[in-house]
C-alpha cells in the first residue's frame, strides 16, 4: 500500500479545480466562489455537529455522569465558532465592491444563495419550522430561483425529523425538581397560591416586589408563561425548568446545563449576525434591486432576520429573573435530586 500523501488525502485536485467562473479570470468571481464553497463546507462540519447532539438528546436520559452533557455542549460550541467564522468571512466579500459584482452578476441568475439546501437543512434541524419562515411561500413551491424537485424533497424530509429545539424541550420537561415529595421541608416566603406548587407560588410574589410601577405588565407575561401556557414552542413545564437553572446556574449541577442554554442563545445570535451582515452587503452591492433568485434580495434578508430567531424563547426568560440575593432556600431533598439523570 502505497504511501499516504498530503494532497490526496485532502483530494486537493479535486477541490482546488472545482472552480469554474462564468465569467472572465479578470473579475472577481473567483473570490465568490471560493468565498460560498468555503461556506458550504463549514455548513457541513456544522451540520455533522448538530446531528451528533441530537443523536445525544434523543435518549431517554442524557447521562451527565457518561459525559454526555459536556459532549453535546462541547459539539454546539463548535458551531458557535464555525458561525463565528462565517460572519468573519463576510468582510473578505466585502472587499469586492459592486461594480466588481457587475461585471459577472448576470452570468449567476436565476441562482441564489437562497439555494443552499445545507444552509436551509441547519437551520430545519436547528428548529426553524417552515411556517414561521419569512415568506414561506418562497420554499413551498419548485419555481425558477428555488429549490430543485430534489432539494426541495430533501428539505421535506429533514423537517419530518425530530429538531434539536423539540428535543431540548422534551430535555427540560424531565427534570425532576418539583415532585411534592422533595419539597416536605421547604419553607414558604408567601400563602401559598390555591393549586400552586409553593415555589412558583413564592416567585410570584418575589418578581412582583421586583417591579417597578411601569413594569407592572410584565407579571401579566410572567402568568401567563410560567404558570399557564408556556412560550412558544417551550411548553410550561420547559419554561419553568429552564428559568430553574438560570437562576441557580451557581449550583455545580446546573453549569453545564446553564452553557447549554446559553449556548444555543450564542448559536441564535450568530445567525443573525450572519443575516444582519449579508443584508448590509446585497444592500451595498446592489441596492434595491431583485435577487438573483427573484427574492426581494435585501428587503427578503431584512425580513428573515427579524423573523427566523429559533430559540427567541430562552431569551425570553432573562425578562423573569430576580436579584440573586431573593431567590428561596431550596430544600436539602431538591438540592440531592439536582440531576438530569432521573
Amino acid at each position: 500500500m502505497p504511501n499516504l500523501y498530503y494532497s490526496d488525502y485532502l483530494e486537493l485536485n479535486t477541490i482546488l479545480n472545482s472552480q469554474k467562473p462564468k465569467s472572465s479570470m479578470k473579475t472577481d468571481e473567483l473570490l465568490f466562489i471560493i468565498i460560498h464553497q468555503t461556506y458550504e463546507l463549514w455548513f457541513k462540519q456544522a451540520i455533522h455537529e448538530i446531528d451528533m447532539v441530537r443523536g445525544i438528546f434523543a435518549s431517554e436520559k442524557v447521562n451527565d455522569n457518561a459525559g454526555e452533557m459536556s459532549i453535546a455542549v462541547h459539539k454546539l460550541k463548535r458551531v458557535v465558532k464555525i458561525f463565528e467564522v462565517l460572519v468573519q468571512q463576510i468582510g473578505v466579500l466585502e472587499t469586492m465592491t459592486p461594480m466588481d459584482f457587475l461585471e459577472f452578476r448576470n452570468l449567476l441568475q436565476p441562482s441564489s444563495g437562497f439555494q443552499s439546501l445545507q444552509f436551509r437543512i441547519i437551520e430545519a434541524k436547528l428548529g426553524l419550522k417552515m411556517e414561521q419562515r419569512y415568506k414561506a411561500e418562497y420554499y413551498k413551491s419548485v419555481r425558477e430561483g428555488g429549490f430543485n424537485a430534489e432539494d426541495y424533497e430533501a428539505i421535506t424530509t429533514v423537517e419530518k425529523e425530530a429538531t434539536l429545539k423539540e428535543l431540548i424541550v422534551k430535555w427540560a420537561e424531565r427534570t425532576p425538581f418539583f415532585d411534592e415529595s422533595l419539597w416536605n421541608e421547604y419553607q414558604s416566603l408567601y400563602p401559598v397560591e390555591n393549586g400552586v406548587h409553593q415555589f412558583w407560588s413564592d416567585y410570584k410574589q418575589i418578581y412582583k416586589n421586583s417591579l417597578s410601577n411601569v413594569e407592572q405588565k410584565q407579571l401579566e407575561a410572567l402568568d401567563k408563561i410560567f404558570y399557564q401556557d408556556g412560550s412558544g414552542d417551550f411548553s410550561m413545564n420547559a419554561m419553568r425548568a429552564v428559568l430553574f437553572i438560570m437562576l441557580y446556574r451557581n449550583l455545580p449541577i446546573f453549569h453545564l446545563p446553564f452553557d447549554l442554554l446559553t449556548t444555543l442563545i450564542d448559536i441564535d445570535e450568530l445567525l443573525s449576525q450572519w443575516r444582519y451582515r449579508h443584508m448590509l452587503m446585497t444592500r451595498r452591492m446592489i441596492g434595491m434591486r431583485v435577487g438573483t433568485g427573484g427574492t426581494s434580495g435585501a428587503g427578503y434578508l431584512e425580513g428573515a432576520l427579524r423573523q427566523h430567531y429559533i430559540f427567541k424563547e430562552l431569551n425570553e426568560v432573562t425578562t423573569f429573573l430576580i436579584e440573586r440575593s431573593k431567590l428561596p432556600e431550596l430544600p436539602n431533598a431538591v438540592k440531592e435530586k439536582m440531576s438530569f439523570n432521573a
